[in-house]
Parts: structure tokens; sequence; C-alpha cells
């Protein structure tokens, strides 16, 4: 798989204060007073997987606490604030695609999709409305969808966290099969507090290098 400029979509996991845009909620921080061992950005999978394979880190668009779809915590409406697809879509209105030849896009979400219970409808693949996107199975495939028009011959890869709900997996799979992208399905991410420990950062670089080098 030849990666060089990439573009991250994530959530809490792929934060770090510092790291990410201005305005954007972080998780990891070097001055957290909490168990998280994650304290430096080195730590971080996506800093240890660009360091290792040598790849340019366009952006780390990452928020933490955020929805694929446009319903976060406490029915929160995230439709113009820090879903997954709002920000792509801000991205692609700026012109960020334009001025960056990205090639590979890695999005690591639908953690807190699961975590909030949002409602998760049905699997859906066109015909997309906005009512659609605020619930998890519709935004997944919409997410997946919008990336395979704005990067056609782009690597869109998927990052499948443990512990989801398995609905949340399986449409992710059928979604990346059904528009032709890729997805990794992650086991073994040692946790704490539900979030990477070092040590499960280090699993999850491990096994998107690996997927990388043997695709």
């Amino acid at each position: 798989m030849n990666i060089k400029n990439v573009l991250i979509l994530g959530d809490s996991y792929s934060t770090f204060k510092g790291h990410i845009p201005d305005g954007y909620a972080h998780y990891y921080a070097e001055d957290r007073n909490d168990e998280a061992d994650v304290r430096r950005v080195e730590d971080t999978w996506w800093h240890k997987l660009c360091s290792e394979l040598n790849l340019n880190l366009t952006l780390n668009n990452s928020w933490s606490g955020s929805t694929v779809g446009y319903r976060g915590y406490g029915n929160a409406d995230c439709s113009h604030t820090s879903s997954f697809i709002s920000r792509l879509e801000k991205l692609y209105k700026n012109g960020f695609f334009e001025e960056n030849k990205i090639d590979t896009v890695l999005i690591f979400g639908a953690t807190n999709d699961s975590w909030a219970n949002v409602e998760l409808k049905e699997e859906k693949y066109s015909d997309f409305k906005e009512d659609d996107l605020f619930f998890v199975l519709p935004a997944i495939s919409y997410l997946i969808k919008r990336l395979k028009e704005i990067l056609p011959d782009g690597n869109i890869i998927y990052l499948i966290n443990t512990d989801l709900k398995p609905e949340i997996c399986t449409a992710v799979k059928n979604a990346s099969v059904h528009y032709n992208t890729h997805f990794i399905e992650f086991s073994d991410i040692d946790k704490i507090n539900g979030h990477p420990s070092i040590k499960g950062m280090n699993s999850i670089k491990n096994q998107v290098k690996k997927f990388i080098l043997e695709n």
C-alpha cells in the first residue's frame, strides 16, 4: 500500500493536546493528573505509526467525545460541530483536499456512537437524507461514501475499535466492502478507563502497520 500524506479523522483515541485543531476537545495531554499513562505525544498510536513508516501526517482532525453521526451524548445535535461528517464536510468546503495531496484517510470512530447509545437504525447505502445522519449505521455508510467520492483513488481505512456494539462493527465492514474501501478490526487493545494505555497504543500501531505493509 503506497502511503505518503495522511489525514486522520478521529475521536479521543487519536487526540493529544496541541496536536489537533484549535477548539477541538482533547483527551490525552502531558498535564493529565489521573491514571492515564499516555503523557507524551510520542506514545500515541498515530505518532508511532507515522514515525516508523515515515508518513506525513498532514492533519490530525480528532475531537474527543465525537460521534460519526449528527447525534451525540445526551441527544446533542452535532450536525455543525464535532461529528465526523460535519468535520469532513468542513475540510472539503474549505479546500483542504485541493490544497493537500491526501492519499490516505484513517478513520477511527464510532466508539462514542456506541457508548452514547445513539439509535442505530438500519444500514443504508444510497438516497441519504439529512435525517439519516442522526443515526449510527447510515452515518457510518455516508461517511465512507463521501470519502470515496472525495478521494476515489485514495486509501480509505476504517479502524474498528474493540468492545463496540456488534451491529456497528458489522456496518463498518459491510459499508467498506460496498464502497470498495478498507477496514482493520482490532483485537487486544489494553485500556485504562476505556482509553488505550501505552501498551494499547502500541498494539493499535502494530496492527495498522501490519495491514499497511501487507496490502
